[in-house]
């Protein structure tokens, strides 16, 4: 069954909210098998929302609308709802009742403007809304489902959870929806797309590979839409078909985060990591202790911006700082080894770059990294030129990095 969700309000088109619910929608129906066709955002106007819900209309079998339900003049959802369907508004006893509810639990009596969350569309069926005082409402005209959700989104996430989608399983049969996504970093998709392109080629029409593209890194996203009970085997012999073409790159699945596969890793062998960051600024620190956990593998970090905290705190040669510069593999060879003396862990972390908008030479353009790994026996250094946008550079380096520390825990 074909899905559409609208959502209403002016604070979604003006960037003040960021519009989480459709993500979360988006992503519930289609566990439960229902796709998703269209997300429409619109305004707190008559003329716009009844738009809307005509476009819908006609695009999917199931209408979810969130937003504009408030008891205040400016939600005009629920009367826009009257002119679509061509009815008016009424007090329902059974939506009051739970306004009433609410409040009671809280020490509070209803007051007038809250008593006006009761007056409802004649035609809708009342959803209790258990956590707020806006009840969802759900529509069955024309052979198409209309359901009005509030937009605050642990109320719209209740009413979906125990309410829609029940009502919706009960009422249509849906196939089996899978997914499995291979994580890479260190690969472009146009590059991935060349060396798995015959396996692309050959995927039967029930399957579908997704690319998508983030700083520094490609997520495959393989859809099995069948009720086909090899389904699930099917995907998994894909994933490593695709695999074997690109394993360099694959640092995990699903939801993991490099992050999170670094620190399993340095956890399982019980070893340690340190850092010393210059053009990061400790963006990297704060990706590893972000992982609940990290305090069994990461042992600290130095952020070391100045030409002076990396000779005083790493022990830095002046002479190499002065004639390399700072975003040189000579630097940051020595402040990872120093790091790593300094923590006494078993692998050290270290980058320096330019991150930007400024600071670029010709030899030396903005978006020059060098990363450094020492660990016991050795170092390795690689040079990086990633691109302009300083905080994309900031978070291409911090991953790029993670990636190298990533490679040399699984090589050995």
């Amino acid at each position: 069954m074909n899905v559409e969700i609208v959502t209403i309000g002016d604070e979604l088109l003006i960037g003040q909210v960021v519009d989480t619910n459709s993500a979360w929608m988006g992503d519930t129906l289609n566990k439960a098998g229902f796709a998703v066709k269209q997300i429409t955002s619109v305004s707190d106007n008559e003329g716009r929302i009844i738009e809307a819900l005509e476009k819908a209309k006609q695009n999917a079998d199931i209408i979810l609308i969130t937003g504009g339900l408030g008891p205040t003049k400016d939600d005009i959802t629920k009367v826009s709802l009257c002119k679509f369907f061509n009815t008016h508004l009424v007090f329902s006893d059974e939506a009051y009742a739970q306004v009433s509810h609410f409040f009671t639990l809280r020490g509070s009596d209803v007051s007038d403007v809250n008593k006006l969350q009761a007056m409802l569309p004649a035609n809708c069926h009342v959803l209790h809304n258990k956590v707020g005082t806006a009840p969802g409402m759900w529509f069955n005209t024309d052979g198409k489902i209309f359901v009005s959700m509030p937009g605050v989104p642990y109320e719209m996430k209740l009413l979906m959870t125990d309410e829609v989608l029940p009502r919706l399983k009960n009422i249509f049969a849906t196939p089996a929806i899978l997914h499995k996504t291979i994580l890479t970093q260190g690969i472009g998709e146009s590059v991935i797309a060349e060396k798995i392109a015959d396996i692309e080629d050959a995927l039967p029409p029930y399957i579908k590979l997704a690319y998508l593209p983030a700083v520094a890194s490609v997520r495959l996203r393989l859809t099995g839409i069948s009720n086909n009970t090899d389904l699930e085997n099917e995907l998994n012999t894909l994933v490593a078909d695709i695999e074997a073409r690109i394993k360099p790159y694959v640092y995990g699945y699903d939801n993991d985060t490099l992050p999170a596969v670094v620190g399993r890793l340095l956890k399982q062998k019980q070893q340690t990591i340190t850092l010393a960051e210059s053009c990061t600024g400790g963006y990297i620190a704060h990706l590893l202790t972000s992982v609940p956990g990290s305090s069994a593998y990461f042992k600290g970090s130095v952020i070391a911006y100045a030409y002076e905290v990396k000779e005083d705190m790493l022990e830095v040669d002046k002479q190499v700082l002065q004639t390399k510069g700072a975003v040189s593999e000579e630097v940051v060879v020595q402040m990872a080894t120093q790091a790593r003396q300094v923590f006494k862990s078993d692998y050290a972390l270290a980058v320096s770059g330019i991150a930007g908008p400024d600071g670029g030479t010709a030899e030396k353009p903005v978006g020059t990294v060098w990363i450094s790994l020492a660990y016991e026996g050795g170092t390795v250094a690689k040079r990086f030129k990633f691109g302009t946008d300083r905080n994309r550079n900031i978070e291409a380096t911090a991953l790029t990095a993670l990636h190298l520390l990533f490679s040399k825990l699984i090589a050995v």
